[in-house]
């Protein structure tokens, strides 16, 4: 008698069996955390899962740039709550809440990606200045300065005058570029 197994059928095969996986190491994980908080550790698994959830939906929907977006900002999330909630990065979410800014950067990157086949400055633009805002966030976040971000904002908001017109131009070029490649 001859099994034949079809590439669907291998691929719910190979789906059940990863899903098995990950809800067994999850138990095993979640019994050793005898110190940490496993509320915290759920959590970061939950965001995880979302992140894995929306990559599927990706995958199954033509891989959709928005749900790619979505899976990289759900997963980067979930690793910097499992990475904080076992202590391995020593500082807490309310300390570094920039990093979504930087998450959100990032997560544009794959986003753009996919759906141009290269880097882009329609996606690279904004993912820089997710990632630069967030950075400086977190400078005022961790105290590393010794004045406040209100104190900043009264001596430097010009700059963000500057900034935001540096970004309007390089949009406006590139889009100028990309319109002039098609009508050739």
């Amino acid at each position: 008698m001859h099994l034949i197994v079809t590439h669907k059928t291998a691929a719910r095969i190979i789906f059940i069996i990863g899903l098995f996986l990950m809800v067994l190491g999850s138990a095993f994980l979640l019994s050793s955390l005898v110190e940490k908080s496993r509320l915290s550790v759920l959590a970061s698994f939950f965001f995880v899962i979302l992140g894995v959830g929306c990559a599927v939906l990706a995958i199954k929907l033509n891989k959709r740039s928005l749900y790619l977006f979505f899976a990289a900002f759900f997963m980067l999330v979930g690793l910097f709550l499992f990475l904080s909630a076992l202590s391995i990065i020593p500082v807490s979410f309310s300390e570094a809440w920039p990093l979504l800014s930087v998450f959100s950067g990032l997560a544009l990157l794959p986003a753009g990606w996919h759906r141009y086949g290269s880097f882009r400055s329609r996606y690279m633009v904004p993912s820089l200045a997710f990632i630069v805002l967030g950075s400086a966030l977190m400078i005022f976040s961790f105290d590393l300065v010794s004045f406040s971000f209100a104190q900043f904002m009264k001596n430097w908001w010009p700059l963000l005058l500057v900034l935001t017109g540096l970004t309007l131009i390089l949009i406006a070029l590139s889009t100028n570029k990309h319109t002039g490649d098609m009508k050739r």
